[in-house]
């Protein structure tokens, strides 16, 4: 039974990716301290983020838009994963997981949101 945020399968492998985007972000060059370490940090919190506000909300409607938020928060860590990628800003083994586990989780907020409708 869900009871909260924590206990959606989305926010729990959200938070893993969370946890993996800052060990790999952790050996990028210190000069992008401010630059794409601090964006693709941002971009991976705010997934878990709107996932768990928008489950507070209340109504299905503002949760499917905050999932779909999240959705695209998703998109902008894909693009920045890729960004870091060309630039070999780490070992390419190193993404291996975190790329497997964004899309589960993409493809997980995306059933989630497609399954919310308002009226139902």
């Amino acid at each position: 039974m869900i009871t909260s945020y924590s206990d959606l399968f989305v926010w729990q492998k959200s938070m893993n990716l969370v946890v993996e985007i800052y060990k790999l972000t952790e050996s990028f060059p210190k000069n992008e301290q401010y630059g794409i370490i601090s964006q693709m940090r941002r971009a991976a919190v705010s997934i878990p983020s709107n996932i768990a506000e928008g489950r507070k909300r209340g109504s299905k409607k503002e949760f499917k838009h905050f999932l779909i938020i999240a959705y695209g928060s998703g998109a902008e860590l894909e693009t920045q994963i890729e960004i870091t990628k060309r630039l070999n800003y780490a070992d390419p083994k190193k993404y291996t997981a975190i790329d497997s586990l964004l899309l589960e989780v993409m493809k997980m907020l995306n059933k989630l949101s497609s399954s919310l409708q308002p009226n139902s």
